[in-house]
């Protein structure tokens, strides 16, 4: 059996190695998903997983790294429930704001672990900064899926994917903070889609 690919930067897990860590995040997702970001400790997440809370700082070195973990593993569920259920309009713009607003539905589901996760975003620091970059790339890619074509991006719509996945982002902090209604992320998403007519 080969290795289990490992995070950007690291060498790869062995099969062990990657089930603890998978347990680890299992933990996580559940303890943020009751309790939020606070419920989050990593002496419980460590009893939970069944790991030694040593074992669990090697593979994660703090909270925020833990849970920037735990967003990545989810976007990437989404990515590929995405893929299998693509969005079917004729304009890219409204497949685009079509697979952005199925994901955030998603994330709704469970405002805790949603709101744990977009505040690990928030306090990361530059140690989480290649964790943080696969979550950029794995939103864009999830976008560029969504437009559905065979010819790589050309540079105004990578800009506009950029602007997009901003826009996702913001809208989810600002649904978290009571900031904006359901109706206005979704206003906001439609707006920001129409970005890729103008590319």
């Amino acid at each position: 059996m080969s290795p289990t690919p490992a995070p950007a930067g690291e060498p790869p897990l062995t099969a062990r190695q990657a089930e603890r860590r998978r347990r680890i995040l299992r933990a996580a997702t559940a303890l943020a998903a009751r309790g939020g970001y606070e419920a989050v400790q990593m002496r419980e997440v460590a009893e939970s997983a069944q790991v030694a809370l040593g074992t669990l700082y090697r593979y994660f070195p703090s909270k925020v790294h833990l849970l920037v973990a735990v967003m990545l593993e989810q976007l990437q569920g989404l990515q590929e429930h995405i893929r299998r259920h693509p969005p079917t309009d004729r304009e890219p713009a409204l497949r685009v704001a079509d697979a952005l607003t199925r994901a955030f539905h998603a994330l709704q589901r469970e405002p805790l672990l949603a709101e744990a996760m977009v505040r690990s975003m928030c306090f990361a620091d530059r140690s989480v900064g290649t964790e943080v970059d696969r979550i950029s790339a794995v939103t864009g890619k999830l976008i560029l899926d969504a437009i559905g074509q065979s010819a790589p991006p050309s540079d105004g719509q990578r800009a506009a994917v950029r602007v997009i996945e901003h826009t996702w982002h913001s809208a989810l902090v600002a649904w978290l903070s009571g900031r904006a209604s359901i109706a206005e992320v979704r206003a906001d998403l439609h707006t920001a889609a129409r970005l890729l007519t103008l590319t």
